[in-house]
């Protein structure tokens, strides 16, 4: 039988458990596993290689992104290194020229000098595309949305472009801001999707994660080791939040949709406000590729006010509902400006972010009250 999204989110990974019929996957805190005899065990010997309360995360996370493999880490930038240390010294990656900060730093700051090659082109402009790939080119890297100016790639174009070029390219894709519900790489022609399950997986604000996924078996088999070698794990309570985030995923990304394109309207409307950026609005440049591609236009806004960043500092402390913080996803409202907090990193090189620009996480309040308070903290 297929099952829906829906029903995989509930189900996907995690059946009753044996020993009690348990409905919902236990916490099974534990850091090693009894052996009946030399390299005899039920599956699990010690936690960082392996635990069942991760292994239910794993298969659910793998099933909603319709992956044969996927696997948990520590952080969604932890899952970023995970994937970064298979590349050797001289091999280039490609990247859209909008990333998070983090990325972004990690790139640049720490595995430049080990001898990997990277560069930033417009990842919604094939023929910018193109003509970035060079000859050592092993990984074309895109956020789409990306974080912060919400630019949508292409991505089913992109692989076949990069497949033409040489089929040894893989697409990696970072979903953190669409998800699985709203978006699936892999069908699109993705060789490895990569999640911040802190943002919409886990979407309570109440955890840190991240995790990979891959129908490629031989590039698993690659990062399972490096998932134990290099130990970037989560622990088990922090894969249960997640499994049980992931329960509600859909349900709250129809709301998050649904909350975003009604505040997108009333900022695009409003005098004060000069630029709106949401995919779900038919004014954004790659709306059609939005469309096309994403069940909605997501739950992240970016915007610009008159006065630029002295006005939007003064915005960004005025609101009420909408917590001043960094990070996404969760079911409160948040906002924050990307230059100064998120993307900090950026100052100086071709990413950039304008001091400008206003992000805002929209949240599962009701909407009305959500327009009001970014009525009131407008002015």
């Amino acid at each position: 039988m297929t099952l829906h999204f829906e029903t995989l989110a509930i189900h996907a990974g995690q059946e009753p458990d044996p020993t009690t019929g348990a409905v919902m996957t236990p916490i099974y805190q534990t850091s090693t596993f009894v052996q009946q005899g030399v390299g005899e065990h039920k599956g699990y010997e010690y936690a960082r290689t392996g635990n069942p309360t991760r292994a239910a995360l794993e298969g659910c996370l793998a099933a909603l992104e319709g992956a044969a493999h996927g696997l948990a880490f520590a952080s969604g930038m932890a899952a970023i290194d995970t994937l970064l240390k298979v590349l050797n010294p001289g091999d280039h990656v490609l990247a859209s020229n909008d990333v998070y900060g983090g990325t972004f730093r990690l790139f640049d700051k720490q595995y430049k000098k080990y001898g990997l090659e990277f560069s930033y082109v417009e990842g919604t402009d094939l023929k910018a595309v193109e003509a970035g790939l060079q000859k050592n080119t092993r990984w074309i890297w895109l956020e789409t949305p990306t974080n912060p100016r919400l630019k949508v790639a292409d991505i089913r174009a992109i692989a076949e472009l990069a497949r033409r070029y040489n089929p040894a390219i893989q697409i990696i894709v970072d979903n953190t801001f669409a998800t699985p519900y709203l978006q699936q790489p892999l069908a699109l022609g993705a060789h490895v999707v990569l999640h911040s399950t802190t943002k919409y997986m886990g979407g309570h604000s109440d955890v840190v994660g991240g995790a990979l996924m891959t129908n490629d078996a031989a590039l698993f088999e690659q990062l399972k080791f490096l998932q134990n070698a290099a130990g970037a794990v989560p622990g088990p309570m922090d894969c249960f939040l997640v499994l049980r985030g992931l329960k509600t995923l859909p349900v709250r990304m129809d709301r998050h949709g649904e909350n975003a394109l009604a505040v997108a309207q009333f900022l695009s409307d409003h005098p004060r406000v000069t630029e709106v950026i949401y995919p779900g609005l038919d004014t954004h440049p790659q709306y059609d590729t939005a469309r096309k591609q994403m069940r909605n236009g997501g739950g992240m806004i970016s915007f610009y006010v008159q006065g630029d960043e002295a006005a939007a500092r003064a915005m960004v402390k005025r609101t009420k509902l909408f917590a001043l913080a960094e990070s996404l996803g969760g079911i409160e409202s948040l906002i924050e400006l990307p230059a100064a907090m998120t993307h900090g990193s950026t100052k100086g090189s071709p990413l950039e972010v304008g001091p400008g620009l206003i992000r805002i996480s929209v949240g599962l309040e009701n909407k009305e009250d959500l327009i009001e308070d970014l009525r009131q903290a407008l002015g």
